[in-house]
């Protein structure tokens, strides 16, 4: 009798271990059904604090409590069986001080199961990422379009536009890198920026809005699904599900209406 192999988890040496190899695939998700489709794709999976405005209706990320982000975070590891999760911290839970960044994550690690947890900020977070790694967190990085520092850029605008602040980012990509993070997100960055970090660091970058030539990408699922009323200009929509929800929604209203909703003989027949 043959044996099956059993599948095993994407690991953060294996993700690391990509830099300049094989592009890698990721997306976000925040319940256990899309994660199981997404799951038998992609390298790792974020379960992203965007789902505040994704999922919950609100402006911002910076309103998500840690708690949401552990229910979520639970329901995805739950939902997948090969790819790398990682888990965002949310505003407000790592920034005082990385003795609060640890018990924060390391919450988040022992209550989803996660395998990494992903913070915003360049050098005035290196400190913090050091502290996280030496201690048995995978860190996850993350520059650029930073959301849960959109009210002090003056919303969602893309960085890297004027050359004169190329050396921040890149400075911030250094640092993060020599702190120990895994890899590192650029969001919102300008292509031929996103590729000269790229290139200098010796981490892969994920890019959402930034280069081809990173190491790796990741998008919204709800935005390349079509399930967002504001899609990004920089997002390809391979899907339309929301006018196809709407279509089913409304036939399922009216058959309702009409009294034609088949009967229970004819659905479980």
């Amino acid at each position: 009798m043959s044996k099956q192999t059993p599948i095993r988890r994407t690991t953060v040496p294996q993700i690391a271990a990509r830099k300049g190899n094989e592009p890698i695939v990721s997306l976000t998700s925040y319940h256990a059904h899309t994660a199981a489709i997404v799951d038998k794709y992609a390298d790792f999976i974020l379960v992203g604090d965007s789902l505040g405005m994704v999922m919950h209706g609100m402006e911002s990320t910076v309103g998500v409590p840690l708690d949401l982000m552990i229910m979520h975070g639970k329901a995805v590891v739950r939902g997948t069986k090969r790819a790398l999760i990682v888990v965002d911290m949310p505003f407000g839970t790592y920034e005082e001080s990385p003795a609060v960044a640890f018990r924060n994550a390391a919450k988040i690690m022992k209550e989803t199961g996660c395998g990494a947890v992903k913070l915003e900020g360049g050098e005035r977070m290196a400190e913090t990422v050091r502290f996280l790694t030496q201690r048995g967190v995978p860190v996850m990085a993350h520059i650029g379009l930073t959301p849960q520092s959109s009210n002090i850029m003056g919303g969602f605008k893309t960085q890297g536009r004027d050359e004169d602040d190329w050396p921040v980012h890149e400075a911030d990509a250094k640092a993060i890198s020599e702190a120990g993070a895994f890899a590192i997100v650029l969001e919102g960055m300008v292509e031929p920026l996103a590729a000269r970090i790229t290139k200098q660091i010796n981490i892969p970058t994920i890019g959402i809005g930034a280069s081809a030539d990173c190491d790796g990408q990741i998008l919204v699922l709800e935005d390349m699904l079509g399930l967002n009323k504001w899609t990004p200009k920089f997002v390809k929509v391979y899907g339309d599900l929301g006018p196809a929800i709407e279509r089913a929604v409304k036939e399922y209203a009216s058959e309702v209406k009409d009294r034609s909703f088949p009967s229970e003989d004819e659905v479980y027949r």
